[in-house]
């Protein structure tokens, strides 16, 4: 199966830039970076595309077990960029995706060269001496919750993570994000994504990294994204003046700008 076909790959800006891979999260697809890619694509060729499961991605690909972890979506990563060649390019993940790209950096370091992690959280649970932002029984509550009713679930929750109550439209796009993806994939990669634990993985980062928080996130509050910073060394911490977990539907223009001043500041 070709790759290009099973990921949904599109491939826009200028070929001589430097290469920049977006991911979506949980629930979503590469729409979700339609604000941010023009403004990437004036000095970077930018690669988007669908983890199995999400979007237009080939579902007939998807396989239980593969995407029961995260290592299945980071060789959905690795897949990609062997498939277009790319050397030295820049991964941006928002959320779970940000997990996805250490695991896909560690295992292809001469593809990904560098990381920007978009309201990252390597752990959701709280632990001792550390804040993830959800007590166990929450996340219990919460999958339960998604399991026994997702298209409800998604109702109830896509405003929240969005937030922004103000611009009601963006929940309402979340929502309907949410609700476009099959009931049964979704519980996996919830599970895949509420449950995991990348705080160890995080040790082993050693390239240029830029951490992107919001300054209010009801999913990664801002200590994690403190932790984040403190585990990996010469990592940057940037808090958008922005509020809730997509700051590339709700910010565009500052993520946008702080991405492309991060890959400026690469060089060639």
């Amino acid at each position: 199966m070709s790759i290009h076909r099973r990921n949904n790959i599109r491939v826009t800006g200028r070929p001589s830039g430097r290469t920049v891979v977006l991911a979506h999260g949980f629930g979503c697809d590469q729409n979700m970076w339609r604000l941010v890619e023009p403004a990437l694509a004036r000095e970077n060729r930018v690669v988007l595309f669908d983890y199995v499961g999400a979007g237009r991605s080939d579902l007939s690909a998807w396989q239980e077990e593969r995407y029961s972890s995260l290592h299945g979506y980071a060789r959905d990563v690795v897949e990609v960029c062997e498939e277009l060649d790319l050397r030295d390019a820049v991964f941006v993940g928002h959320s779970v995706s940000a997990m996805a790209g250490v695991l896909a950096q560690a295992e292809a370091p001469e593809r990904i060269g560098s990381l920007v992690m978009v309201c990252p959280s390597p752990c959701y649970i709280d632990d001792e001496g550390y804040r993830g932002g959800f007590t166990e029984q929450d996340i219990d509550e919460l999958l339960e919750s998604l399991e026994s009713n997702y298209l409800g679930w998604s109702a109830a929750m896509a405003p929240v993570i969005m937030g922004n109550p103000d611009r009601p439209e963006l929940g309402q796009e979340l929502t309907n994000s949410f609700c476009a993806t099959d009931p049964d994939i979704a519980r996996v990669f919830a599970r895949t994504t509420f449950l995991s634990d990348s705080r160890k993985d995080l040790e082993g980062v050693s390239v240029p990294t830029l951490i992107l928080e919001c300054e209010h996130d009801a999913i990664a509050p801002r200590e994690v994204g403190a932790y984040v910073h403190s585990v990996i060394p010469g990592s940057e911490l940037v808090t958008l003046a922005a509020t809730g977990h997509c700051p590339q539907l709700s910010a565009p223009e500052a993520t946008a700008s702080a991405i492309s001043a991060f890959v400026s500041g690469l060089g060639r």
